[in-house]
This record gives structure tokens, sequence and C-alpha cells, in this order.
């Protein structure tokens, strides 16, 4: 992966996914760690709240903007802006609280059925283009939202003050169910009101769709002093997670020289080093950053992250075995990652090696099956099945990708040469059949 790529692309699995949202070059961000930090604090609310964890998908938006919101259904977008600005976990928890409860509420069920089933971009896009409107914009807005989506125009991602109180008083109840405090979220509620002095087209997207009032303030305020959770402070491993995630970002996103500011070399904790690593990887500075991560990894072997930074250092500076076997680590470590796999099997390919081609579609083949939507897993595979002489699997796969982009006449083009090349009846050409004929409805409805 390459860090050239409208955005800053971070470690391995630190991806843009697809193309982004907007004019704007907004774009979506894959980071392992991230996703399972804010998985681990979301799980708990979601089951309090009686949703399958697994139907909630969770996408990360590389955008400074203070913003999170549900849209399409069972999403949650969280904007890096909202992750780097929060001040504890508890804060992010009373968020994530707040939005499960648009979620369970089923609020917005115009726009939400209206965006059912879109791809994670165009919903951005939309609800982008919603933001926008809100904002007194509404030219841009539907500028933004009718590029090549012409989605729920009219739609307007704002939610009422009575769907507001239903949906603080939802997040009250699983935070008590769950046994945390609710000060973060009313401290959360602090920032919103000083957003909220600010003229419209300053505010933070937050304050513009989910409208403050008076009442919800001392509403979470009166909770807070009744509730016995108020004073339990989070769990240890959840400060720890918060902090490296934010320390994370933080060396990703700032310029370098901030970070270096932020957290001088004077401080020796996890976070710190992290930061520290990252940037100078971004610098680019291999031997400190290799330094610093190899300082992590002694403390703490175990982490997965720690070995995959170490592998992304390694690999961009063309360092490919030292690499995989950095990424390998990684995945021992935590198996169940796609995102790690498909870091790994980058490395592996590069080699060159026949039998490290072989493991990286063995890794890469389960990547798919619990990421069938990842279009880099797809153009991963595609090579490697390539190298390995599978022409009509790598055909296939290079269909799937062209689908995940958006090249729909590609997708129906590949897919229908790969079931030539593929014996007739087999797993894949029965898919190469299926994409040929998903890639020619979606043409059809375009109009193209």
């Amino acid at each position: 992966m390459s860090r050239r790529v409208g955005v800053i692309l971070l470690v391995a699995a630190f991806l843009a996914a697809g193309t982004p949202a907007s004019a704007a070059g907004i774009s979506f961000i894959r980071d392992a760690e991230i996703e399972n930090t804010i998985r681990a604090y979301a799980t708990p609310l979601f089951a309090a709240a009686g949703l399958e964890e697994s139907a909630v998908r969770v996408y990360i938006v590389r955008d400074r903007a203070l913003n999170a919101f549900v849209a399409g259904g069972m999403n949650l977008f969280v904007n890096t802006g909202l992750l780097m600005a929060s001040k504890s976990a508890n804060q992010l928890i009373g968020v994530i609280a707040h939005e499960t409860g648009h979620i369970a509420g089923g609020h917005l069920a115009r726009t939400q059925d209206a965006l059912r089933g879109a791809s994670a971009a165009t919903i951005l896009a939309t609800v982008l283009g919603a933001a926008a409107v809100v904002a007194g914009a509404p030219d841009a807005g539907l500028a933004i939202i009718g590029g090549g989506q012409k989605l729920a125009q009219s739609a307007v991602l704002k939610y009422s003050r009575v769907q507001e109180q239903a949906a603080d008083q939802f997040a009250l109840s699983v935070l008590d169910r769950t046994g945390q405090s609710a000060q973060g979220l009313a401290e959360f509620f602090g920032v919103l009101g000083d957003q909220e002095a600010l003229l419209a087209t300053s505010q933070d997207p937050y304050v513009r769709t989910h409208p403050l009032t008076r009442e919800r303030i001392r509403a979470v305020e009166e909770h807070v002093r009744h509730s016995p959770h108020s004073a339990k402070p989070d769990a240890p491993i959840f400060s720890d997670m918060h902090r490296r995630m934010v320390a994370k970002l933080r060396g990703f996103i700032d310029p370098p020289a901030r970070t270096f500011d932020r957290y001088p070399q004077s401080d020796t904790s996890i976070e710190a080093r992290y930061a520290r690593a990252v940037a100078h990887y971004r610098v680019p500075d291999i031997e400190p950053a290799l330094a610093e991560s190899d300082s992590l990894i002694r403390d703490e072997p175990n982490n997965p992250y720690f070995h995959e930074l170490k592998g992304q250092i390694l690999f961009e500076n063309g360092r490919i075995v030292e690499a995989a076997a950095a990424y390998g680590l990684a995945v021992e470590r935590l198996p169940s990652s796609a995102l790690l796999r498909i870091g790994l099997a980058h490395p592996l390919i590069e080699t060159g090696l026949p039998e490290n081609i072989e493991c990286a579609i063995g890794h890469l083949e389960k990547a798919v099956q619990t990421e069938p939507k990842n279009a880099r897993a797809w153009r991963l595979l595609s090579i490697a099945y390539g190298r390995n002489d599978q022409l009509g699997l790598s055909t296939l796969a290079s269909a799937e990708n062209a689908m995940l982009t958006g090249r729909f006449a590609d997708a129906e083009q590949m897919a229908k040469r790969a079931a030539k090349l593929l014996p007739e009846g087999s797993p894949g050409w029965l898919q190469a059949e299926d994409l040929a004929r998903t890639a020619k409805r979606t043409l059809e409805k375009r109009g193209k």
C-alpha cells in the first residue's frame, strides 16, 4: 500500500475503502485496532439495546469535523475528528449510546429506507450533501447528493427534538443497564453547547443535525446526579484502548512535527511511543520508527497491532521478507482479523516465492469470506491467483474488484471471461455467472 493515495493511507489495515465520498475527498479508513476499539465500546450497548452486534456496520470517516451519525439502516459512521476530540472512552461511549438510540428507535425512517442497501460511499455522499443543505448551502448540498448518486435528495439528516430526547433517554437507559457512567455524554453536550454559539457555517455537523436544547442538557445532568454509576471510572482496558487509538490517529493524521511536540521524547508511555513511531515512519525516518516499534513489542510481545505497524514500516521501505515475518506475528496473535491477513498477503505476494504466494492465497480467501466487500483483498487475490497460474479465479477476483470499485462494465466483461475459463458448474463458475448478471442489472438501472 502506498501513502500517496489522495488521503494519508496509514498502516497496512489503515486503508481508504473505495473512492472518496464527495468532491471534498473525504474517505473511509480501515484499521483493525480502531475498528476493534469501537466494537469493544459498542458491543455491550448493542446487546443491551437488543441489537445483533454483527448486524451493525461501523465505518470510520476520515474527516476532522466532530460528527457521528446512523444512516441507511444499521450503519454507524464515526468521524476521526470525533475520535481524536474525545477526552475519554466514556465520552465516546456516550455518543455511541445516543446513536444506538436512533438505530433502535427507527428514527429518520424515510431517509433510512431511501438509503437502505446503498454503498457506504453513497450514504456518506448523500449525508454530506444533506449537511450542506442544513448549513444553508442548498446548491452545494444538492450538487454533492446529485453527483452520480441521485438518492434521497429531499432527505435531510436532521433529527427532531423529540427524537433527540428519545435517543438521550435510550442512551441513559443502556448506559445504566451496562453499568457505565453517563458523565461522558454530559461532557460531550458541553462541547456541543460551545459549538452552538458559533455561526452555522462554522459549526461541526453534529450540532446541525442533532439539535441541542436546555431540556436535553438538564435531563442528562439530572440523570448523572442520581445514577449509581455516575462516579464509576472507565474500565482500565477501555482507557488504554482509547489513549492508544487517539495517539495512533494523531500520529497518522497530524503533521509529524505536531505529534513530536505533543508526545516528546521524555514521554515514555505506550501511547507516546506509538504516536512517535508512526510520525517517524511518515517523515520518513525508518530507524527511529523501528526503534520505537521494537520498544513497544518488547513491552507487549502479544499485541498484534505493534507487529502490524512494524510490518508496515518495513514493507514501505522495501524490506519485504522482514515485513512478511512481522505481519505473520500479527496474524498469529489475532487470526480472526481479515485486515491483518490482507496486510500479510501483500508482502508474501511481493516475495515472488511460489510457497509464499500459495500462503497469501490462503489468507486472502479467508479474508474475503469475512469481508466479501473488501476491494483491496480481491485485487491482491487476483494478483496471487494470476501468479499461481489460476487464470479463471484471477479473472473472477478482478471482476469482484471492479464491481466493488464501481466499474460495472468491466465487472460484467471480466465475469463473463472468468465463466469461460472456469469449469462449468464449479463454485467459481456459479459466482462468475451471478456476478455478470448483477453487473448487467446495475448498468441497466443506471441507463448505461
